[in-house]
């Protein structure tokens, strides 16, 4: 085989190798943020059908505890659906086989995302974790994130 072709299949090989590259999480943003890197590039990812309390919210910091320790140094698999507003990857995450959204949603850490979400099984988890008050559902009245975020919206 000539050498300039060789040359050509070895680093179409070694292209082919990095794009793919497992998806790893570099960064943990909040509770429903991430940064993942797959080889071929950097993303914030927005994950889908949940909000969880903002980092300087109430609960904000166990929420995205409760993501680190779900999905740090985890088999990671991302299934991106679209872009927001905010130029982030919208999609879903899973860690270890399990279902990140289902997941923070049942232990309290997250809302199910009635206004862009039709995944009516979070409704229910939701319900249970209220009914059991588990993470932020310990508290009498907590404040929806989307509330939170237009109170401070200057900050």
């Amino acid at each position: 085989m000539p050498y300039p072709l060789l040359l050509l299949l070895c680093c179409l090989c070694t292209c082919n190798l990095s794009a793919l590259a497992e998806p790893i999480i570099t960064h943990f943003y909040d509770g429903d943020t991430v940064k993942i890197e797959d080889g071929l590039r950097q993303y914030k990812l927005r994950i889908n059908d949940i909000d969880a309390p903002e980092r300087n919210q109430r609960y904000g910091k166990q929420a995205r505890r409760a993501l680190m320790k779900l999905c740090k140094q985890a088999d990671v698999q991302v299934t991106l659906t679209g872009i927001d507003k905010y130029q982030r990857d919208l999609g879903y995450l899973t860690c270890n086989n399990t279902s990140v959204s289902e997941a923070l949603v049942a232990q309290g850490y997250a809302w199910f995302n009635v206004r862009y979400s039709g995944n009516w099984a979070l409704q229910a988890l939701e319900n249970d974790a209220r009914l059991a008050k588990r993470g932020l559902w310990k508290q009498k009245k907590p404040m929806p994130p989307w509330v939170w975020r237009q109170k401070h919206a200057h900050n």
